[in-house]
């Protein structure tokens, strides 16, 4: 069975490597090439923000923790990392608690913080986790190939469409909008473990080390199409930051991204048949498509195994 998979992020990616290394006739096809999206931006820390429904993105975050556990055992862009979590205000355990092993309250958060946690997470370094996605699709017989589409295409059983913000039009979906996210890279200065502080819902602040560098984050800013680097933000992401870590203050600043972020009032992952050709939608991720991506890519597994 042929299958086109539209979109090079990591939901698209996901996808089509499931369902290539399951036997499946797959061609990607995309305007943006992987290290050309929003994912290639992302910090990408598994952590399911900016997502819904709650029950859904639980089970899809679950599954996704299990991939990356086992993929960080023989992949170098994928890495467990102990971190924390600071709250202003105090919070009920949260829903995907389960999915981790090791999630524990805070005893003493800094000033300023009420509440907290402590759990090991995924941290996936994009810059070389899409290619090696890309690897792995090649590998199965799959293709890559840089197309602008005004539609969704027709030649193929099945189509699945992991747009991102492109659903607006692939789907018809003026329900996905942009979410703002600005970040910066430093020089690794000798940091192990990732932090959550957001003292509001508009500014975020996430430092997530890599191998070498650390991602420093971040902005929640609804219905900005803008991808221009702000100075101003990026001196305030960084001030948060250092005030947390003082080890950041000399770390020398690598460069700025602005990614937007496909938010949706719930994850559209769901079957729809278009005469005889059946659609797969799998798009709406805001903030989690890393932290979903594998979930959502055996779920649409199922869905092309349903049709035939």
């Amino acid at each position: 069975m042929r299958v086109i998979v539209v979109g090079a992020g990591v939901i698209g990616l996901s996808c089509a490597v499931r369902l290539a290394e399951s036997g499946y006739d797959v061609a990607v096809f995309a305007r943006d090439l992987p290290l050309e999206t929003t994912s290639a931006v992302a910090a990408a820390i598994w952590y399911p923000f900016l997502s819904a429904p709650e029950d859904r993105v639980a089970a899809w975050s679950r599954a996704s923790y299990e991939e990356f556990s086992k993929l960080a055992e023989s992949e170098p862009s994928v890495r467990l990392r102990q971190g924390r979590e600071y709250l202003v205000d105090p919070r009920p355990t949260p829903v995907w608690a389960s999915a981790v092993p090791d999630l524990e309250r805070v005893g003493s958060p800094p000033p300023g913080f009420s509440d907290g946690w402590s759990f090991t997470a995924p941290v996936i370094e994009m810059p070389v986790y899409l290619p090696y996605l890309v690897k792995r699709l090649e590998s199965a017989g799959g293709t890559l190939t840089r197309a602008a589409l005004s539609a969704l295409p027709t030649a193929a059983d099945v189509v699945v469409n992991a747009a991102g913000l492109g659903a607006r039009l692939t789907a018809s979906d003026p329900t996905v909008t942009p979410v703002r996210g600005q970040v910066l890279t430093v020089e690794q200065p000798g940091l192990t473990e990732w932090l959550i502080a957001d003292r509001n819902p508009r500014d975020l602040t996430y430092v997530v080390p890599r191998e070498n560098d650390v991602v420093v984050g971040g902005t929640n800013e609804p219905d900005s199409w803008d991808l221009s680097v702000n100075q101003q933000t990026a001196e305030q992401l960084l001030a948060r930051a250092t005030d947390l870590i003082p080890q950041l203050r000399k770390a020398k600043i690598l460069r700025h991204r602005v990614g937007l972020r496909p938010a949706r009032p719930a994850v559209r992952c769901e079957a729809v048949h278009a005469g005889p050709q059946r659609i797969i939608h799998c798009y709406g991720h805001g903030g989690a498509g890393v932290t979903l991506s594998w979930g959502c890519a055996d779920e649409v597994l199922d869905l092309v195994r349903e049709a035939g």
